[in-house]
C-alpha cells in the first residue's frame, strides 16, 4: 500500500513539472527555473567594451554557469574590471579575456566566484 502512495505522489510531481515545462515553452520563456524568471537578456547582443592596445589574452573554465543569464552575470563582473574584455561562452564553459594591463588570475577568480561560479582553471 505504502508504495502505491509513494508511486501515485512522484507522478502527480512529475506530471506537475510536464506541465509547467509545456506551459512555460508555450508562453516563449527561453530558459527554465532561471534566476531572471526565464526572461534572461542572453537573446540581446552585449555592447563589445573597448580596451587600449592589448597585451595578452587569458581563457577560464568556468562550472556552475546553467543559462544565458548566468554568462552574460559573468561576462558582466569581469568586464566591470578595469582594462578587461571578456567573451563568456556557456556551451563551452569559458570566457575568453583580453586585458591591456596586468590583471592578476586571483582578481578574476575572485570576480566570478563572488557571483556563484567556480573557476576551473585559467590558462
Amino acid at each position: 500500500m505504502a508504495d502505491i502512495i509513494v508511486l501515485l505522489i512522484l507522478a502527480f510531481l512529475i506530471g506537475g513539472a510536464v506541465t509547467y515545462i509545456v506551459k512555460a515553452k508555450k508562453s516563449g520563456v527561453k530558459c527554465i527555473g532561471c534566476p531572471a524568471g526565464g526572461n534572461c537578456p542572453g537573446s540581446r547582443k552585449m555592447p563589445k567594451k573597448k580596451l587600449g592596445r592589448v597585451i595578452g589574452r587569458k581563457r577560464m573554465k568556468i562550472s556552475g554557469m546553467t543559462c544565458e543569464h548566468c554568462a552574460r552575470n559573468v561576462t558582466l563582473v569581469l568586464n566591470r574590471i578595469d582594462g578587461v574584455r571578456a567573451e563568456v561562452s556557456l556551451s563551452k564553459g569559458t570566457a575568453k579575456i583580453a586585458y591591456d594591463r596586468e590583471i592578476s588570475d586571483e582578481i578574476l577568480k575572485e570576480a566570478v566566484e563572488k557571483t556563484g561560479y567556480q573557476v576551473v582553471s585559467i590558462s
